[in-house]
């Protein structure tokens, strides 16, 4: 009875594998391309870069964010600049952003020198980067993470689950505990027997980074799953302290009108020369907290950051979240991004996802041809040759 019982949760388990395996298969390979593609963009960029991200240090002091947006804007029209990335390093460049125009589109973004506003170029690379991203977190489908992208790749998540839960589960050999059984692929054989080895051995393999991918990459498609990651691993006060400041009562001065010089004197005088670069962003919208986030410098990752949020007209602090002063819980929601990519164990780890992730296009070839040949198999056998067969 135990025995057939198990033999009939294994055949339903084989074919949610390989429906969903058929399904998904080519969505889960694009998006494990373009995730892979994205692995080294920051180390690509700077390269590509190395040029204009450096400026010659110079005896004159550097402009102030908004005597450089002004200068920058007297000089051509570029639009709305959204945010600005100053370094403590007297010779790296400032990194101005801009935000959406009235199309929707984002103007690419500038390097401009601190002391005098000169425009340094374009990051090359940045719009190939942008149009990766996109592919890889909404399909490049309309709204973005406002559209039906999010959740559609969200759900490509939680397939990806199923299909290794299930995978692991019909894999598991009679001999649990031998190690070659597990991850040594039979390479002496041919055809069917070859795809099913390649197949399953290198799925285990691999199947702790596809884990880790999916279960991280499900926090940035779903708020029931973010919050219940964040309930279940932080203090009950951090989601609020995350939430934008709202301006106070009787004062509604537009975003547009507010600068960046109050609350970067506050942020200097918080944190002094602690910093090795931070990141000022507008608000979106009608309030008036600027977001500041900044790294120390001994910071490696990009988790690894401190975030203010600084009143842009009073330059009154309105809150702040020191990374040194997260619980455990905390940190690890932090570097969930880092998780995602690898880049927690350093290069190697990211070195190691890219290869897992390059190799998600075999398990759908081998698992197509593997549907195939089980086709083939159970296609009834043509009657011989000269044989009279009922009915003709």
């Amino acid at each position: 009875m135990a025995a057939r019982l198990g033999h009939t949760v294994k055949a339903v388990l084989f074919q949610v594998h390989s429906v969903a395996g058929l399904v998904l298969a080519l969505l889960v390979s694009l998006i494990a391309l373009t995730g892979a593609i994205m692995s080294f963009e920051d180390e690509i960029v700077d390269h590509l870069n190395a040029g204009i991200m450096q400026v010659t240090p110079r005896q004159a002091p550097a402009l102030t964010p908004d005597a450089l947006v002004a200068r920058l804007k007297a000089a051509q029209d570029l639009g709305k600049v959204s945010a600005v990335t100053l370094s403590s390093d007297p010779s790296a460049a400032v990194h101005v952003r801009f935000a959406r125009d009235d199309r929707g589109d984002r103007p690419t973004s500038l390097y401009v020198d601190p002391i005098d506003a000169r425009v340094l170029g374009s990051p090359r690379g940045e719009a190939f980067f942008a149009t990766v991203r996109r592919l890889h977190r909404w399909l490049l489908l309309p709204g973005d993470g406002k559209g039906w992208g999010r959740p559609i790749t969200g759900s490509i998540a939680l397939g990806l689950i199923v299909m290794l839960v299930s995978g692991l589960v019909l894999r598991w050999p009679r001999r649990a505990g031998s190690v070659k059984m597990w991850l040594k692929p039979n390479l002496g054989l041919g055809g069917r027997g070859l795809h099913r080895s390649l197949h399953t051995v290198i799925g285990t393999w691999v199947l702790p980074v596809y884990l880790t991918m999916a279960l991280t990459g499900l926090y940035f498609s779903f708020e029931w799953y973010k919050d219940g990651v964040t309930w279940l691993l932080a203090r009950p006060h951090v989601t609020a302290a995350k939430m934008p400041a709202k301006p106070p009562p009787g004062r509604a001065e537009p975003a547009s009108l507010i600068g960046f010089d109050q609350a970067w004197m506050t942020f200097q005088r918080e944190e002094g020369d602690r910093f090795s670069r931070a990141l000022l962003t507008l608000p979106a919208g009608s309030g008036t907290a600027i977001r500041i986030r900044s790294w120390g410098k001994a910071s490696l990752l990009e988790t690894t950051r401190d975030e203010f949020r600084i009143d842009a007209i009073t330059g009154q602090l309105v809150s702040a979240e020191r990374y040194a002063d997260k619980t455990f819980g905390e940190t690890i929601i932090a570097a969930i991004y880092d998780i995602h990519r690898g880049a927690i164990l350093g290069w190697p780890g990211k070195l190691a996802f890219m290869i897992a992730a390059i190799m998600m296009p075999l398990f759908s070839v081998t698992g197509v041809l593997l549907y195939l040949s089980r086709r083939k198999l159970r296609r009834p056998a043509p009657p011989p040759l000269g044989r009279l067969v009922p009915g003709e």
